[in-house]
């Protein structure tokens, strides 16, 4: 073998490598942020298959000689890529909804903020919710081990072993829904709150019929709100670090799942 095959064979490996790493930074938590620039991202994800090829490079792995066949196992890399960094990012669109609820149950829906992270208009309080999340998680070290969990990934599911089974929708459509639950275990502190408050004010307005209860309701039900949330916070920090361990387990349940 000449010295241009072994090179042709390396470049072709580092490129299917480059290929999942550039999944993953296009979705997951963080790294897939709209507030990172592209070639921010496409700089970190070379840097990081740079790192890695001499630790997952293998010579005996027989790559397709033929262009459509490696296309596709390019393509293969780059989905595995975007379902992991998918799975990894579901919390937080769980974090995202629950703030919805509440935005609507609170009062605050009619006030959007623009945030160039998602580049669309989205509830107040659930900004607030995901920044705090965000900083959890970089408290936490989340980043550090979605990074150890994408050099895990090269070895339980190799380089031109993708495979994805029929068994992975049902998997998506367990965190999906795993994820509603999620956002409405977030809110639900202050939303019982709500409805009691809600009670309370139908039974003043059956006591006091003369009181206008939609003026004094709405400005009541803000202060509750955002009273029950400021207590909720030490519980909604405590299941974020719970959360966030699910999130890890799910992503390797995922490479299980695909190898």
């Amino acid at each position: 073998m000449d010295i241009l095959t072994v090179l042709l064979s390396q470049t072709s490996f580092f490129l299917l490598i480059f290929a999942r790493i550039s999944g993953i930074f296009t979705a997951a938590p963080f790294y897939g942020s709209r507030n990172i620039p592209t070639y921010a991202k496409a700089g970190m994800s070379l840097l990081i298959s740079y790192i890695v090829f001499p630790i997952v490079f293998s010579a005996s792995t027989a790559l397709p000689s033929a262009l459509p066949a490696y296309v596709a196992l390019v393509a293969g890399e780059f989905l595995l890529g975007l379902i992991f960094g998918f799975v990894a990012s579901l919390i937080m669109q769980a974090i995202q909804m629950a703030g919805h609820i509440l935005d609507t149950q609170i009062g605050f829906g009619m006030v959007n903020i623009f945030d160039p992270q998602f580049g669309q208009q989205i509830p107040l309080l659930g900004n607030f919710k995901y920044i705090l999340a965000l900083m959890v998680f970089l408290a936490t070290n989340g980043h550090h081990i979605l990074l150890s969990a994408l050099v895990a990934s090269f070895k339980l599911v190799p380089v031109t072993g993708v495979v994805i089974p029929a068994s992975l929708a049902g998997f998506i459509l367990d965190l999906v829904s795993g994820a509603f639950a999620i956002a409405f275990k977030i809110s639900v502190p202050v939303l019982v709150s709500l409805v009691l408050a809600d009670v309370a004010f139908g039974i003043l307005a059956r006591t006091m019929p003369q009181m206008n209860i939609f003026v004094v309701g709405i400005p009541a039900k803000l202060v509750i709100g955002v009273f029950a949330l400021a207590m909720a916070l030490p519980f909604y920090v405590a299941m974020l670090e719970v959360g966030f361990g699910g999130m890890y387990k799910d992503v390797y349940r995922l490479l299980s799942i695909v190898r």
